[in-house]
């Protein structure tokens, strides 16, 4: 009687525990953790056979840059090439970057589909990085070694005499959103321990600083003069600390202090509100504080507003991949399981 009894209470203990929210991080609610789960879920069964994920809008497919925008979110979930409940998916993505890593000059593209390949090999180049620690067979690590490797000297080749980068590797010219992403990628090399010439690194911090106007916006190119772009502002801020330069300087303070002015938490005012949230939020992750929990709090119910029934979010008019893999990733910064969006 008396065990038939303790089995009894013990089973509604259990019950009662399983009804209780899981421990999340501060922040993140069981909405918010449900919302996320739909949306890994969506991008797990929209992923190519070949390993992929691409585009279908006007845009264009991007297959490189979406691959690594769409690994990145499983990253920023916990998932590793051989752990988490998406390691599949990892694993099938990165085996796809790697076959389109060229071996001769070491972009990673899909030249057929991507015309203005730096975007994809900075995004594809932050991706690999980021897992590159990760992984457990050494035969896999040394390859992916041996792909980055070549992914950082292109990236150097590439950068312009002003310290900036443009669309494609032999231009000699440069914009901020290529610069930011090519920031990002290196930064994400030099943590996983391959080997980038801080120069490199120092030259473009250097650029982003000259693209400052004096209210703080930051230009979309160091020649294009006129107002700044709050967009690029943001994505500016987030790779400042990337680099490791944080509010003590004048000029990242003058930036952050724009965006605040500058952009809407949930309203479009940027023509880019997807691309400007990507960076956006993780500038103020870095920051913490009050600005912080407000933000997430506010961004994440207007995201959760936003996704569809099938787990996506169509992001700027560029597509669902884009959109959910953003999304995605701002959602799940206070996880912090991506080495390159830890504080």
């Amino acid at each position: 009687m008396r065990t038939a009894l303790l089995g009894a209470a013990m089973a509604a203990i259990a019950i009662g525990l399983r009804a209780q929210d899981a421990v999340y991080p501060p922040g993140v609610t069981r909405e918010i953790h449900d919302s996320v789960q739909r949306g890994l879920e969506w991008l797990a069964r929209n992923q190519a056979n070949d390993g992929s994920w691409r585009n279908s809008g006007g845009y264009g497919s991007y297959p490189a840059a979406m691959t690594g925008l769409a690994g990145m979110a499983f990253v920023a979930g916990g998932s590793t090439p051989t752990r988490g409940r998406y390691w599949h998916q990892v694993r099938h993505s990165i085996d796809f970057l790697l076959k389109h890593a060229d071996a001769g000059n070491g972009v990673i593209s899909v030249p057929a589909e991507e015309g203005r390949s730096m975007y994809g090999h900075g995004f594809a180049t932050l991706y690999l990085a980021s897992v590159f620690g990760m992984e457990e067979d050494q035969r896999k690590q040394d390859k992916l070694k041996r792909v980055l490797d070549k992914a950082v000297g292109l990236i150097a080749s590439a950068q312009s005499s002003a310290g900036g980068w443009i669309y494609t590797p032999d231009s000699n010219s440069d914009e901020g959103s290529v610069t930011v992403t090519q920031i990002q990628a290196l930064r994400a090399c030099r943590m996983s321990g391959i080997v980038v010439d801080k120069k490199t690194i120092d030259k473009a911090v250097d650029y982003i600083k000259r693209c400052q106007n004096p209210d703080g916006s930051i230009r979309y190119s160091l020649g294009s003069g006129g107002d700044g772009r709050p967009a690029i502002t943001a994505a500016g801020c987030a790779v400042l600390y990337n680099a490791g330069v944080y509010d003590d300087q004048p000029f990242v303070d003058k930036a952050i202090q724009y965006c605040k002015k500058h952009i809407q938490v949930t309203v479009d005012n940027t023509g880019h509100h997807f691309y400007t949230h990507l960076y956006w939020s993780q500038a103020l992750f870095q920051r913490g504080g009050q600005d912080w929990t407000d933000y997430y709090a506010k961004k994440a119910a207007w995201l959760l507003r936003q996704q569809k029934k099938d787990g996506s979010w169509d992001g700027d008019g560029v597509g669902t991949v884009y959109g959910t893999a953003i999304a995605l990733t701002l959602l799940q910064l206070p996880y912090s399981y991506a080495p390159i969006y830890q504080r």
